[in-house]
């Protein structure tokens, strides 16, 4: 799939020399090298919440490149999981300052509200801010999102780190994109869509970082820019088609009839294929049962992942639905980096499904897509069995897209 953005005002950069990133914008414009460092903890960070490849960083690149075709892009992920400002301070030389930027997002707050005193943060936020400026950077400041309610981050206390983000960036005359209440506006308006938009309490799935990206390329840019479909997921099959081609084992993960069907469909393709397989449980798992059996599953240090879809999931209710199998998904695939392939496996034997199930197939295609995952899916009027489905897939992966 393609990415495609609104109609925009090409010549803004001309029109608003006063915006505050108006040499940005120009450098992008013309087609200066313009590099910009994404400075943040795990929720700017690369890990499985977004599908273990990209995270919004990646996504602002595509949306800006689409902005300003002429643009010589270089992005910069420097989110770490579990880090504070006070990390971030002690690697900021070396992760943002060494990198000579044009343009810094901070993005910290939401590990800092569990272990950084409010004073602290935003002593260490004015630093930041400062020391990317000293370096000639123009820097943005995000706010954390809004979460669901745990006793770590209280909403309540996070808004006050938000509230110093918003204060500080005043402050400094700074462009503030304003994720807490813009995840707030959606909770409110569609409690549903807003969780379809989370890995888990805190962390966006990919489908957020979506959001993220559009946000904060649209105070980039001063235009409004939206993705018109999610970028394609990158090399979906990767790990798996080159152990095949090297003839190496392929470690694999599925539940029936997936552990059987997904050998013989791959070594018509690749005859010599050789395969270890852990057979996932899953007939007579809950959606609950299923997301803890996964669990194990890093550990199993697998090469191939086909996470199931139990029988017995449409039985849940929606809200519980959608938080399990974000975790099945979560624990399927590795921490960060595309140490190995996931693929899910929607079922195929569900020639008819019923209203209600499709409801669930839907919901679970959604989640899906926030994990940045092709998936296989019996498509409309297929009537062929699930093993001619997965051939037909695993065959078009080794096709050039």
């Amino acid at each position: 799939m393609a990415t495609g953005l609104l109609t925009a005002t090409p010549a803004f950069a001309e029109e608003r020399a006063d915006h505050p990133l108006s040499k940005v914008q120009q450098q992008l414009a013309d087609g200066e090298l313009t590099k910009i460092v994404c400075f943040g903890d795990s929720i700017t960070g690369v890990y499985y919440h977004s599908g273990s490849k990209r995270a919004w960083c990646d996504m602002l690149g595509l949306a800006l490149k689409t902005a300003y075709p002429n643009a010589d892009l270089q992005m910069i992920n420097a989110g770490r999981s579990g880090h504070t400002t006070v990390n971030a301070l002690a690697r900021i030389d070396r992760d943002v300052i060494a990198k000579q930027p044009q343009l810094v997002i901070v993005s910290f707050g939401m590990n800092d509200v569990a272990r950084v005193p409010l004073e602290d943060y935003k002593r260490n936020m004015r630093e930041i801010i400062q020391r990317c400026q000293d370096a000639g950077a123009k820097v943005i400041v995000c706010t954390p999102n809004a979460v669901s309610e745990t006793a770590a981050r209280p909403e309540a206390k996070l808004a006050q780190y938000v509230n110093a983000a918003r204060s500080i960036a005043a402050d400094f005359q700074l462009p503030l994109v304003d994720l807490f209440a813009a995840w707030r506006k959606i909770r409110a308006e569609d409690p549903l869509g807003w969780s379809l938009l989370m890995s888990d309490e805190i962390h966006p799935n990919m489908t957020g970082h979506l959001q993220f990206a559009e946000l904060i390329g649209s105070t980039i840019s001063g235009r409004p820019i939206t993705f018109d479909e999610t970028p394609a997921p990158l090399g979906t099959l990767q790990v798996t088609l080159n152990r095949l081609a090297r003839k190496e084992t392929v470690k694999l993960v599925a539940a029936a009839p997936y552990d059987s069907i997904v050998p013989e469909q791959l070594k018509r393709l690749y005859p010599d294929a050789k395969f270890n397989v852990v057979v996932w449980p899953a007939e007579e798992q809950t959606i609950t049962a299923a997301a803890q059996w996964a669990k194990q599953i890093r550990g199993l240090k697998p090469h191939l992942v086909i996470p199931p879809l139990p029988p017995q999931a449409f039985a849940a209710p929606p809200e519980e639905f959608i938080r399990e199998y974000e975790w099945v998904l979560n624990y399927s695939l590795p921490q960060s980096g595309g140490t190995w392939d996931v693929v899910p496996v929607l079922p195929l034997e569900l020639q008819h499904a019923s209203a209600e199930q499709t409801k669930y197939l839907e919901l679970a295609i959604r989640i899906i897509a926030g994990k940045d995952m092709l998936f296989v899916g019996r498509p409309p009027g297929e009537s062929g069995s699930a093993a001619e489905i997965v051939g037909d897939w695993f065959a078009k992966q080794q096709q050039p897209p």
